[in-house]
């Protein structure tokens, strides 16, 4: 992804769009690596209140590393020696962003944790016509329809449990791309005219070290239980007590840290030529 980015300068800024930007996390990560020396970052979210934190994160970060960061009217500006970056926040579905943009303005475009909450054959296209022609793209954390946890007590019911939590997301289509939007992409994205330079695996593997979790795993997997009991919730396959038992039983494991997860995920990077391509 890096290869393919255009030098950016003070008079050319790269122009950086991120489709579920969140609290801001991967503008950290970017600007960590020393990839936005002069930039225009349009940052969209549906949710008022993570792009309400983003600003108020950024500015700590920022500071904390020697950024002067200043308030705009529609984000914030950060300055160091001769860098400059200008995040824009977007409170918009990113269908109707991408419709209100002129075509072919951006440079590189982000999605991370994000294709596979929306229904890609309607929205890939749109969001690719932003890039200019020979444009980059980095997608990354695509569901691609494996989740465990382990140890297995039970083994059946384990897949079971598991065949329904993915059951859910593919009832979700067409709001959504269902459990295996990591491989959809390895042919969605050449259907659109992208190249595809690179794709690796980019798997969750969450596990205690010498009975504990070293940083805030705990707390991830007590979320991640809890959003399989609410998902299978009510099931009539499944009995509720069945689920509760089991989501009882998985949060005792993350008290005591023996519980592992793991998740299958695919990560893109590549170039768009043009639909017409």
């Amino acid at each position: 992804m890096v290869a393919a980015l255009p030098t950016a300068a003070a008079d050319r800024p790269l122009r950086v769009i991120e489709a579920g930007a969140g609290i801001g996390t991967m503008i950290e990560r970017l600007l960590d690596r020393g990839l936005l020396d002069h930039a225009v970052y349009d940052a969209v979210d549906l949710r008022p209140e993570a792009l309400e934190a983003a600003p108020l994160r950024l500015r700590a970060w920022a500071a904390a590393r020697g950024w002067a960061v200043a308030t705009t009217a529609d984000g914030v500006r950060m300055s160091r020696a001769d860098q400059q970056v200008d995040v824009r926040l977007h409170t918009s579905a990113i269908e109707a962003f991408a419709d209100a943009q002129p075509p072919g303005t951006a440079d590189l475009l982000l999605a991370h944790a994000f294709l596979d909450l929306v229904d890609t054959p309607r929205s890939l296209p749109r969001l690719m016509q932003l890039l200019r022609p020979g444009g980059a793209f980095y997608f990354t954390l695509n569901f691609d329809g494996v989740t465990a946890f382990l140890p297995q007590a039970d083994p059946a019911f384990e897949e079971r449990l598991m065949s329904a939590y993915h059951a859910t997301m593919d009832e979700r289509r067409p709001r959504s791309s269902g459990r295996f939007t990591g491989r959809r992409l390895f042919e969605e994205l050449p259907h659109l005219g992208a190249t595809i330079l690179d794709a690796g695996a980019s798997d969750w593997w969450v596990r205690p070290v010498e009975g504990s979790y070293p940083g805030d795993e705990a707390y991830f997997l007590h979320f991640l239980v809890e959003t399989v009991r609410r998902a299978v919730g009510g099931r009539t396959d499944l009995a509720t007590s069945d689920v509760d038992a089991w989501a009882d039983g998985r949060h005792a494991q993350i008290d005591a840290g023996e519980l592992i997860y793991m998740a299958h995920q695919w990560d893109f990077a590549g170039v768009w030529k043009s639909r017409e391509t």
